[in-house]
């Protein structure tokens, strides 16, 4: 994560940086991220976290041997409720923003850090998980039916979700004053304000907006508001809502709603879009994160033992 361009009051951090103390320290950076709420939630969390093991010590004292000594308290489950080993995802969430912290503050215009701690510090390697974490035609049916089952907002949720793409953070940002149709007025589209801030248009298609617009129409009279979020809920309810549908549905699959997002980009690609057309939709800042959805994609079409088949089945 790498914070915009400070404010003034910032850029003269350097000049009395050794009268702040960790906890303003905290609050200027958390200030120079242009993060979603939800973000900055998980920094200060993350980075709190940190400053709990390191006890008294200030957050100018710490070198790489602290930082060290608590990845490896992570990853050895030292620091979790049950003391369970912690998956390399998890590490790396709680290291990338002290990581950022330290970026931050050792930059000459701020001044804060005399050197950056986390230079030489090197998270576990993540693996890729999420290759076999999507839906078929059917699953999504049937999960959105479920949803549909618990009322007319849940099943809006699922079907923004796996039509658009979105990711949860992004869905409950989403106000009216966000969708907009084209020049042309032949279709509608939506600004989603996604990771680091930057945004992206991602079309609405017809069949979503058709639900969308009469139920938006009816929060504005209901709350008198022009621009108000469409699905005033957290990442949690929407968790536990998704949970809910699997489990009524009763399927094996341990179904989240990220797994909606990779079924959107699975599905799009086996229609035939193309990389750049599902990288700009779901917001990927580079190419290789939606390639890994080729290799699904590749496997689904026709794999390797298909071939052999087409060149023996005459003869066997």
């Amino acid at each position: 994560m790498r914070p915009q361009t400070v404010s003034p009051v910032l850029a003269t951090l350097g000049e009395h940086n050794e009268t702040y103390t960790d906890d303003q320290i905290l609050n200027m950076f958390i200030a120079a991220c242009h993060r979603s709420t939800y973000t900055i939630r998980n920094y200060r969390i993350a980075i709190n976290k940190f400053r709990a093991f390191i006890g008294n010590k200030s957050l100018r004292d710490v070198t790489w041997r602290e930082i060290e000594v608590y990845k490896l308290g992570l990853i050895q489950g030292f620091f979790s409720k049950n003391n369970s080993p912690q998956a390399p995802a998890t590490v790396a969430v709680y290291i990338a923003p002290v990581r950022s912290l330290y970026k931050w503050g050792s930059d000459p215009n701020i001044n804060i850090f005399t050197k950056n701690p986390t230079t030489s510090v090197r998270t576990p390697k993540v693996s890729v998980t999420s290759r076999n974490h999507y839906l078929t035609k059917n699953e999504v049916v049937c999960l959105i039916q479920q949803l549909k089952r618990q009322g007319l907002r849940n099943y809006m949720i699922g079907l923004t979700l796996v039509l658009l793409g979105l990711r949860v953070s992004e869905l409950i940002s989403i106000e009216s004053g966000h969708f907009h149709s084209d020049p042309e007025e032949s279709s509608m589209w939506l600004t989603v304000y996604g990771k680091g801030g930057k945004e992206r248009e991602v079309k609405v298609p017809p069949l979503l907006w058709r639900l969308l617009e009469p139920y938006i129409q009816d929060l504005k009279q209901n709350e008198g508001q022009r621009d108000q979020r469409i699905f005033p809920i957290t990442v949690r309810a929407v968790e536990k809502m998704i949970q809910k549908a699997r489990e009524q549905w009763g399927v094996d699959k341990k179904v989240t709603p990220h797994w909606l997002r990779h079924t959107n980009a699975t599905l799009a690609l086996l229609r035939g879009a193309s990389l750049q057309q599902v990288q700009e939709s779901l917001g990927h800042t580079h190419i290789n994160t939606t390639q890994r959805y080729l290799h699904t994609v590749q496997q689904i079409k026709k794999a390797a033992p298909d071939y052999v088949e087409d060149s023996l089945k005459d003869h066997i």
